[in-house]
């Protein structure tokens, strides 16, 4: 089944439960995913594509947990924390640190980077092997301490 079949198909659910936080989060969702392919002049996106959707929104989730925990609006954080678990379950298994770590190393060595001013390329070919599977800020951390920060 494809991941939007699969989105579709929850939000129907969502809407006989009258599931309200899902069906916002799913419909959401569903707008992100028409835009992009209105962006590309109506061709059908792929499941690598849903995912990376996926996955801007799960980042803007956790900035917006983050700024509403330090201004203290808890009701925000709850709800917010809500749909971020919704979205997560559309993406890929996360790689544990290890696993990112060995990969980044990996890639450190194909390329041949010395130091910093090579983390670009790095983050670049990490990101892309990994496919939605590691949180950037994790595989940025990682590069950066094995570059020797």
């Amino acid at each position: 089944m494809e991941m939007r079949e699969k989105i579709e198909d929850d939000f129907k659910q969502a809407l006989k439960k009258r599931d309200k936080i899902t069906i916002s989060t799913l419909r959401m969702l569903k707008a992100a995913i028409q835009n992009k392919e209105i962006e590309k002049k109506g061709e059908k996106l792929q499941d690598g594509e849903v995912i990376k959707i996926i996955d801007r929104q799960v980042q803007e989730h956790q900035d917006s947990i983050e700024q509403f925990t330090k201004g203290k609006r808890q009701e925000l954080v709850e709800k917010e924390t809500g749909e971020l678990e919704i979205l997560k379950k559309y993406l890929p298994e996360q790689l544990s640190p290890q696993e990112i770590a060995n990969v980044v190393k990996r890639v450190i060595t194909e390329t041949g980077a010395k130091g910093r001013s090579d983390f670009g390329k790095v983050m670049k070919l990490a990101m892309a092997e990994f496919g939605g599977k590691a949180d950037g800020k994790l595989v940025s951390q990682i590069a950066l301490t094995q570059l020797g920060s």
